[in-house]
């Protein structure tokens, strides 16, 4: 006996068309001209692969330039959210891997130290003692320019404090191309100081600011980062420090052509500090924002380290 389905079914289509209904068959309809045409179902959307790359940690005390550590928390953060779905976290430790091992990855999130001495590691670019400070030998340039069409292919990219700092003139060309700003300090530390700031939303409609609001907070910001005219570049946060003194923009957002987009932070030097929801959030957003990610409204509500 026919279920009350199948007779509602038959009812409105044509016998021909009964059968493959009743059997599972890809829906079907029928066009204006009255041929039939099979309409393939929608596709589940695929989860936003996130690669976090971590230089090692090569200097500092305990807790202060914990990348691995750091990235683990963001990771966490992200797979762990309530309000966040979609997403298909990775973290790998070293260098970035090849372009060939990133294709397919919606952002790539990058904390390491910088370029500028020998005995640390930039996670994408050799350490500058070691080229000739203008450019790089073929093999890195080929390693380069292949990680530089993802970017131009639409990949994000979300650089972390220390790796901004990039001396080696075509690093430092590659950096602005992608992320719009680059610690262009040499052997020069006078701009990086830590002590207690507070911490300001320049930008409220930008999606990366989504439920952030002023906090105060003890951390190691780079300031005056070179900051060409770039009309790709969104302000994010501007630091002052709550002794006096100099402040200035320490994280801005850039939307490249092709369609990538990249986040820079130049804080993020104490471990601890992901335990600061503010601080935490907005790291959590700036990465959805580059994977092209919605970012919630209230912006990214995650836990914290547990260590």
């Amino acid at each position: 006996m026919k279920s009350r389905r199948a007779m509602a079914v038959a009812a409105v289509l044509p016998a021909g068309l009964f059968a493959a209904s009743v059997l599972g068959a890809s829906p079907i309809s029928v066009t204006p001209a009255g041929q039939s045409a099979i309409s393939a179902a929608p596709a589940e959307q695929e989860a936003a692969r996130i690669v976090f790359v971590a230089g090692p940690k090569d200097h500092g005390r305990p807790d202060r330039h914990e990348y691995e550590r750091d990235l683990q928390v963001l990771k966490t953060c992200l797979e762990q959210a309530v309000n966040v779905r979609g997403i298909a976290a990775e973290l790998s430790t070293g260098q970035v891997p090849d372009a060939g091992e990133l294709a397919g990855a919606a952002a790539i999130v990058v904390e390491s130290s910088g370029d500028r001495t020998p005995g640390e590691t930039h996670a994408i670019f050799p350490q500058a003692a070691t080229t000739d400070g203008r450019t790089y030998d073929a093999a890195t340039m080929a390693r380069l320019n292949r990680f530089d069409a993802l970017m131009k292919g639409g990949t994000g990219l979300v650089g972390i404090h220390y790796a901004t700092w990039v001396n080696n003139e075509t690093g430092r060309r590659f950096w602005l191309d992608w992320l719009g700003g680059v610690a262009d300090y040499g052997q020069d530390d006078s701009k990086v100081r830590v002590t207690d700031w507070h911490v300001t939303p320049v930008s409220p409609g930008h999606p990366v600011l989504r439920g952030i609001s002023a906090w105060t907070y003890r951390e190691e910001y780079y300031l005056d980062e070179l900051l060409p005219p770039d009309p790709r570049r969104t302000p994010l946060l501007s630091v002052a420090p709550t002794d006096g003194g100099p402040g200035g923009i320490v994280a801005w957002a850039v939307e490249r052509a092709g369609g990538g987009r990249g986040v820079v932070t130049t804080g993020m030097d104490f471990h601890d500090n992901l335990r600061h929801e503010q601080h935490r959030r907005f790291l959590a957003n700036a990465i959805l924002w580059a994977a092209r990610v919605e970012v919630p409204a209230g912006g990214v509500v995650c836990p914290g380290p547990t260590g």
